[in-house]
């Protein structure tokens, strides 16, 4: 699972589609994806704003900041659609609430009658929401909510932003699978770790001693790797 090339994405709309009303369509108009391979960043990402070819309506611009004039000379969806799929193809999608997104994606696709009908056709997806609700059930899941819990930073987050929720949603990802125990935590200790390891070496050149762990430990720990692989996996 660790060498499973994940991709965190997020979209913007013009607004939220009204069931029934398929004129009254919305459309994308940002995506943001980045990239994790082996639990880290790789900083190879994938990130465009999208000319809609319709308004932005007023309770989208509210959320997102993204105006019209902005987008006039964007590219269409048709393209980067090619880009795009390029990119995602063969990874595991991570998204907070797949079904929205990945209806605007093959809504968008439906426009340009194309062979490719779903984005599973292209690579698998994880709906973090879903994870969220087995850990938390009956609490606010939301991004915000979900950050905050975790101690995620979230001050830059003033308006909704595909690329910076893409990021977002990958560190909250790392923490609710495991793996690491907390960036924020880790982010402040591990200089402090390094130079206080190198100075207790510098001071003690005898051999570390090393405990194993007995059959017990093992055996608990193989339990509760089985038991994590079946929540996530």
């Amino acid at each position: 699972m660790n060498n499973k090339r994940l991709v965190v994405l997020d979209t913007e709309t013009t607004g939220i589609n009204n069931i029934g009303l398929p004129h009254y369509n919305h459309r994308i108009i940002e995506i943001g994806a980045v990239e994790i391979m082996n639990r880290h960043f790789t900083e190879k990402n994938f990130h465009v704003y999208i000319q809609p070819n319709r308004k932005i309506d007023s309770s989208a611009f509210k959320i997102h900041g993204i105006t019209d004039h902005f987008l006039l000379n964007k590219p269409t969806f048709k393209d980067i659609v090619q880009d795009f799929l390029k990119y995602i193809k063969d990874c595991t999608l991570i998204i907070h609430n797949a079904t929205f997104d990945i209806g605007f994606i093959e809504q968008e696709m439906s426009f340009l009658n194309m062979n490719i009908k779903k984005i599973s056709d292209y690579c698998s997806v994880i709906d973090t929401l879903k994870i969220a609700r087995e850990l938390f059930p009956g609490k606010k899941n939301t991004l915000d909510a979900l950050c905050t819990r975790y101690k995620i930073n979230i001050s830059q987050r003033n308006v909704h932003s595909a690329i910076l929720d893409a990021r977002l949603l990958g560190k909250l990802y790392l923490l609710m699978t495991g793996g690491q125990k907390s960036m924020f935590f880790l982010d402040k200790i591990n200089n402090i770790d390094i130079n206080f390891s190198k100075k207790m070496m510098r001071k003690n050149n005898s051999k570390l001693k090393v405990i194993h762990a007995n059959a017990e430990e093992i055996k608990k720990h193989r339990e509760y790797m089985n038991m994590i692989k079946k929540i996530f996996l």
